[in-house]
């Protein structure tokens, strides 16, 4: 079974109804995970989406803020969310394929602007977040599983436009990146993006900030694709649609795809 799965935070998803539809005619995932949805489950604009052949959809939602949710073409079934850090948040949701795969969808908190716990209590409840996700995983080594979002953390040096100036940015400082691995390794996650494309700056996020965000390339990959290792080595092709970037009134994420033979 070969399918072709894509993440994205969407940043209000009946605001962007239209950038949805139009990622899944033109680029066509069987799976098309969403965050930052920013609406109750209900209000969702399923039957727009039905049209295009996204037949299927778990998710959790609330009003104006976060929200999680799964669109396939592909049969599946809702095998749980977890509110870690007990934040009473709709930041994430599993479903599970025919073929047996579960497909973790994320958004892990922001964090803020201050890169200190005893200041920004935002700040604590993204490490608290990432420590439980990492106890998860340990408790329940997940196999045969696909993790995918925004997880608001850019780990590597070239996973940002400047790793100097960014050291003491939150998404980029070295607790963060810590947290992130512990995540990782807790699991035995690999990074299907960086398998794919190992060498090179990668950004999948340019702030809204910037007059002109693609001249500035002021960017961070703040947005995974990790598999279990008995099917990452099944995992191919994946990309970062930049261009979507730029397409009108956007998200300030741009999608990223990976493909799987299984």
């Amino acid at each position: 079974m070969a399918f072709t799965l894509a993440t994205w935070n969407i940043n209000s998803v009946r605001l962007r109804q239209g950038l949805v539809s139009k990622l899944m005619t033109e680029e066509m995932p069987d799976v098309l995970c969403l965050q930052e949805c920013k609406s109750p489950v209900e209000k969702i604009p399923l039957e727009v989406f039905r049209a295009l052949g996204y037949t299927h959809m778990v998710a959790r939602g609330q009003k104006g803020y976060n929200g999680v949710a799964i669109l396939s073409k592909l049969p599946l079934e809702e095998v749980g969310a977890h509110d870690f850090a007990d934040l009473g948040h709709a930041r994430h949701v599993a479903a599970r394929l025919e073929n047996g795969v579960t497909i973790h969808n994320f958004y892990v908190p922001a964090g803020g602007d201050v890169p200190d716990r005893e200041v920004n209590e935002k700040f604590g409840q993204k490490l608290d977040y990432l420590t439980q996700m990492r106890d998860h995983f340990h408790a329940e080594t997940p196999e045969k599983a696909i993790l995918v979002g925004d997880l608001n953390i850019a780990p590597r040096e070239d996973d940002v436009w400047s790793h100097k100036q960014l050291l003491k940015i939150v998404s980029h400082t070295p607790i963060e990146v810590e947290h992130l691995g512990e995540t990782m390794d807790a699991g035995k996650w690999v990074d299907v993006t960086r398998k794919d494309i190992p060498e090179g700056k990668l950004y999948s996020w340019w702030s809204y900030r910037a007059r002109d965000w693609d001249a500035a390339d002021k960017g961070r990959r703040l947005d995974h694709v990790w598999a279990t290792p008995d099917i990452a080595n099944a995992a191919h092709s994946s990309r970062i649609l930049r261009a979507v970037r730029g397409w009108e009134q956007p998200s300030d994420h741009a999608p990223v795809f990976a493909s799987f033979d299984l």
